[in-house]
């Protein structure tokens, strides 16, 4: 039996087959799970055609996280389908271009508050979307339901992050806030902060490169840039029921160079 057999999961993020999302949603259908996956905008029909690419083609449901219109509608489709939610991956990041390159001063508030809204509010509105799913899975003596978001360390100030890391900061603080609010409902709330993987999301981010080439000299385990398996064990060790006391919490999958000093 897999790790997440009968489990009912929404993935969002999947754009193509070389997203950590669609790394995740693979892993978790090889242990059992059964998907929905969301699509957005101008991606939504990309989001289409890469879940065909799945063990088993999986619903894609239209989700702007930034419409509560669509975030209300994907919620009452779901719940056509399905009386639960047990687990829920974030993994939705965008910044305009002005919040990128080494220039912190280069982007104002309008690009910076479309970096904070998709980044990282996007976490509180999807919970918020799907909830009673989510709580009806800690019902009947359940286990409960899983959020795993996906991270990138923001402790530190990355060279041509700029607005994207404090996204990602603004992310580990909501997650922390959402898990103390939803642990009554028995719902967990977690981030995976991963090292650099080669996505279409990566190569948006100005110097990507420069993670690329110094990553595996300092991970103690070292790091493979094309390896999204590693990120997708351990988004799948979280959905399921292996940890169901651990919420709140930073599991870093990067070969172990957050704990490094040099």
């Amino acid at each position: 039996m897999g790790l997440l057999e009968g489990k009912r999961i929404l993935v969002t993020g999947v754009l193509t087959d070389a997203s950590l999302a669609f790394a995740v949603a693979r892993a978790a259908q090889e242990e059992g799970a059964e998907l929905v996956l969301s699509g957005a905008g101008r991606g939504l029909s990309l989001t289409r055609r890469t879940a065909r690419k799945l063990p088993a083609e999986a619903e894609v449901l239209e989700i702007d996280v930034t419409e509560p219109a669509q975030l209300a509608g994907a919620a009452e489709q779901l719940s056509g389908r399905w009386d639960r939610l047990d687990g829920l991956l974030h993994a939705i990041g965008y910044a305009p271009p002005e919040c990128l390159g080494g220039d912190m001063f280069r982007a104002t508030w309008d690009e910076v508050q479309v970096a904070l809204h998709v980044s990282a509010y996007s976490l509180k509105a999807l919970v918020e979307a799907f909830r009673p799913l989510l709580a009806a899975a800690g019902a009947d003596g359940r286990p409960g339901a899983s959020v795993v978001g996906l991270d990138f360390d923001a402790t530190v100030a990355w060279p041509a992050y700029d607005w994207m890391g404090v996204s990602k900061a603004a992310l580990e603080s909501l997650a922390r806030y959402l898990a103390r609010d939803l642990g009554a409902e028995r719902i967990r709330v977690n981030l995976v902060a991963a090292g650099p993987i080669k996505t279409l999301a990566a190569k948006s981010i100005p110097g990507f490169t420069t993670f690329e080439d110094t990553w595996t000299e300092r991970a103690p385990l070292g790091w493979d840039v094309l390896d999204a398996d590693v990120v997708a064990r351990a988004c799948v060790a979280l959905l399921s029921d292996l940890l169901p006391m651990t919420t709140g919490e930073i599991l870093h999958v990067d070969g172990g160079t957050h704990a490094m000093g040099a």
